[in-house]
């Protein structure tokens, strides 16, 4: 028995050692091509362009920043021509606006971001559920740890259907994805586990309306967009002479979905708008503070704090998703953005050096997503938890399945054939 405890024991070991060695090879890039030389952005475009030609029939936009500074471009199109004043619908990136907006309501002291979120709202109230709605608060729903388990996902309101308000929205969303639990409540313990959460930037865009007494775009327009210099971003009624068609994967052409969950989903916006956005977050060229006194550099710095973790790695801040650690400090930061039937929409940067990309584009359910992780590997080495678990599980699955069934055989044969001449 000894014998076989010492043989199960190796067994064990080395499979924790295979699977160390395989998530760390998958995070190192080690089944990656390698990426281009560090100043070589006429390749990552390229790249760009090969991949949009191979898997796309829709509508293209692309900006790469190098500190700070416009550093190539890529525009492409099967319909109208788009360039970077063409406004797409950008879907889950919303909440990263929506985010700023929150955090300028806490610097002005007309929020507190750890109180309970109901001192702030009138028309709506959290249904009881299986913990404390008090303990449900602006900065857990910003990191999406409160606890909420709607899972929402919008898919908005197409022609012909009529949004709901806000209220009925929250008490019963008819445009939850298929994959949502859809009901907006506390259903786990609030705190650091991050749970997806369209819900809570529901409840956001409802505490933003009934803290300022003003429409969510209204708010929004005045306080964020338009001080940024975003002048064409809107969360409703884009100018239609500069929008972008939408298109299904198949290039069908399609109308845009209409929102109630607008700080969730319902942002349209631009390269040129997006690229001043990321410009915003760091420091201008003639000494101007990141923020451009929008929001402070303490606050930008909160956004980038780790609050939510998954397998023990830090995933999201306050509104920001922390895409990998950067090489210079601090982490790659931006937020992705999907809807069916086929938006996919980036912006990622590296606040340490002012290095970024935007994708917008539809057509693709995954495009953006793919280009933008191959950003990040360019940049700072890493693939990406979302790239990880979106575009490479598969792979990852495999190579720890088949190096598993290695080492159990080879544990079982060793246990066998160590056990020697049967005794007489």
């Amino acid at each position: 028995m000894t014998r076989w405890l010492r043989v199960a024991l190796a067994t064990v070991l080395a499979l924790v050692a295979w699977s160390g060695l395989v998530l760390f090879g998958a995070r190192a890039g080690w089944w990656r091509a390698p990426a281009p030389a560090k100043n070589d952005y006429a390749s990552v475009l390229k790249a760009a362009e090969r991949r949009y030609a191979a898997t796309s029939r829709g509508n293209f936009a692309m900006v790469l920043i190098d500190r700070g500074t416009m550093a190539g471009s890529y525009f492409a199109s099967h319909g109208r021509p788009v360039d970077g004043d063409t406004l797409f619908q950008v879907a889950s990136m919303s909440k990263w606006l929506t985010a700023f907006g929150v955090m300028k309501l806490a610097e002005q002291k007309r929020i507190d971001l750890d109180a309970p979120v109901s001192r702030y709202l009138r028309r709506w109230r959290l249904p009881p559920g299986d913990f404390d709605n008090e303990q449900v608060t602006a900065r857990r729903l910003l990191s999406h740890t409160a606890g909420l388990t709607d899972g929402l996902g919008f898919l908005g309101y197409r022609a012909g259907q009529t949004p709901p308000t806000l209220e009925a929205e929250l008490s019963h969303p008819r445009d939850a994805q298929a994959t949502s639990n859809g009901r907006i409540r506390v259903g786990a313990r609030p705190g650091r586990d991050w749970r997806s959460s369209g819900g809570g930037y529901l409840i956001l865009q409802l505490l933003i309306e009934d803290v300022t007494d003003e429409t969510f775009n209204a708010y929004m327009r005045r306080e964020i967009l338009t001080p940024l210099g975003m002048t064409g971003s809107t969360f409703v009624d884009p100018d239609p002479s500069r929008l972008a068609d939408d298109v299904d994967a198949d290039g069908t052409r399609i109308s845009y979905a209409r929102f109630t969950a607008l700080s969730a989903a319902s942002l349209f916006t631009s390269t040129s708008d997006l690229t001043r956005f990321l410009q915003a977050q760091c420091l201008g060229p003639n000494g101007e503070p990141p923020g451009r006194g929008v929001l402070t550099p303490a606050a930008l710095e909160a956004m980038r704090k780790p609050e939510a973790f998954l397998f023990g790695l830090p995933v999201w801040g306050l509104g920001d998703i922390l895409y990998a650690q950067s090489p210079s400090g601090g982490y790659v930061i931006g937020h992705d953005g999907a809807n069916a039937p086929a938006i996919n929409t980036t912006a990622r940067l590296d606040p340490s050096t002012c290095d970024g990309i935007v994708v917008l584009q539809s057509g693709s359910a995954t495009l953006a997503s793919e280009i933008g992780g191959d950003w990040l590997f360019w940049r700072a080495g890493v693939v990406g938890i979302d790239t990880l678990a979106m575009f490479e599980a598969r792979r990852l699955l495999m190579l720890l399945g088949l190096g598993g069934i290695a080492i159990l055989a080879a544990g079982g044969l060793v246990a066998v054939l160590g056990r020697g001449p049967a005794r007489r």
